[in-house]
């Protein structure tokens, strides 16, 4: 029977990696080569900024501590299963806002089709190495976004994400006149024209809390590596990165599975990758392991809690404990996060979404809790700036906690 799971699973495991395959072996279509190392010209995004710092919930850095255990609802015996141990990791986008609200879910999809075109306005090849990878950084990751959003509540994204089926090998895009998948995107022009800089990986966005972070800024050619550097730095030191297992085995994401193709020699490749990032203790332990094994996962969509539909509890949602929940976290600029992101701030887009009524108990609890590890982080970094990861430059501004050790590498 071990034997026959084992098959199995490598089948599986070879049919989900056929599309990343393919495109890494494929040539950069012609408009996509080239760049201008001199050139000054940028490409703004503001409208995508704008949607990101209202939906998106930055929930900090990762304390490694596993989440308590869930209770059922009152009045039934029935409970949503997570996984406890990274459960309350990852930043949530909320995607409650677009489930039944055409006008906000077309907005997005305006973002998407708008990023498409400038390639035809404006001929990459004018641009700079870091402007080029800001653009595709942004333009996969809103692709990524209105597919989840075509399919929300739908909460397990693995089918979705892999196999036969993947959204990333669909032909979603079509770009300078070329039709692109995700993955052509990722594993043909990145990963080329970037020299198999396994940083790429950190700023490609897979909507499940297994993978790198949604950011709350759209990245920008000025800040790209900082950004990835600083993905990086929180993926790596997550639970939904990396885990020590025993003294001989060091457990990492399956994401990294899936891109082995950036690391040619995948234990020795990988090990010093994450050793640029990964922080005591884990750091000692990897040194110690005498191999890896890629086998974390958590597929749950990163919302924040749609998709745990009411499971027949007999009470109303309290709508005052949810405004204890996020009490506190808008930062004096009124940027928002979690309270943007729930009171819906003064966002036009925003203001058509669902209301906090909407929320059930299941979800509070874990709202408080995220809110509870980010307070310790913020005290623990010795700051109570809400801003997120390389969003500020330390030699300018106060220190931002999530991107302070950065600087180390």
């Amino acid at each position: 029977m071990k034997h026959v799971r084992s098959t199995i699973f490598v089948i599986f495991g070879l049919v989900s990696g056929i599309g990343a395959v393919s495109a890494a072996n494929a040539s950069v279509p012609e408009p996509f080569q080239g760049f201008d190392a001199d050139s000054k010209y940028t490409i703004k995004y503001d409208d995508l900024t704008a949607v990101l710092r209202t939906v998106v919930v930055d929930v900090g850095r990762s304390t490694r501590e596993k989440a308590a255990p869930t209770q059922a609802k009152t009045g039934t015996r029935m409970k949503v299963s997570v996984k406890r141990s990274t459960v309350n990791e990852a930043n949530r986008f909320y995607f409650e806002t677009f489930e039944g609200h055409e006008d906000a879910r077309q907005y997005l999809l305006n973002i998407q089709m708008s990023l498409e075109q400038i390639p035809s306005e404006a001929p990459l090849k004018y641009f700079s190495r870091d402007e080029q990878l800001a653009y595709w950084l942004n333009l996969y990751n809103v692709t990524v976004l209105n597919e989840i959003i075509k399919v929300y509540p739908k909460r397990n994204l693995k089918k979705m994400l892999l196999g036969k089926k993947s959204i990333f090998d669909k032909k979603l895009l079509t770009v300078a006149g070329i039709p692109l998948s995700l993955n052509d995107i990722q594993f043909t022009i990145l990963r080329q024209n970037y020299n198999n800089d396994p940083l790429i990986i950190y700023g490609l966005y897979q909507g499940n809390i297994g993978g790198p972070n949604i950011r709350r800024k759209a990245y920008t050619g000025a800040d790209v590596y900082r950004s990835l550097k600083n993905n990086a730095m929180e993926f790596i030191n997550s639970n939904r990165g990396t885990y020590s297992k025993d003294e001989s085995t060091f457990r990492v994401s399956s994401l990294y599975d899936r891109n082995r193709v950036f690391f040619p020699n995948f234990n020795a490749d990988l090990s010093k990758h994450l050793l640029v990032f990964l922080e005591e203790p884990e750091r000692s332990e990897l040194q110690r392991a005498s191999k890896l094994k890629a086998d974390i996962t958590d597929w749950t969509v990163t919302d924040l809690g749609g998709s745990h539909r009411n499971l027949g509890g007999a009470f109303a949602d309290n709508n005052a404990a949810l405004l204890d929940s996020v009490k506190g976290t808008t930062p004096a600029d009124g940027g928002g996060t979690l309270g943007a992101a729930v009171g819906y701030g003064s966002s036009t887009l925003a203001s058509k979404g669902k209301p906090m009524s909407r929320f059930d108990p299941e979800l509070l609890t874990q709202l408080q809790e995220l809110n509870v590890k980010r307070e310790r982080t913020n005290v623990e970094n010795a700051t109570v700036t809400m801003e997120e990861l390389g969003q500020v430059d330390p030699e300018k501004a106060e220190p931002d906690p999530d991107s302070k050790k950065e600087d180390n590498n």
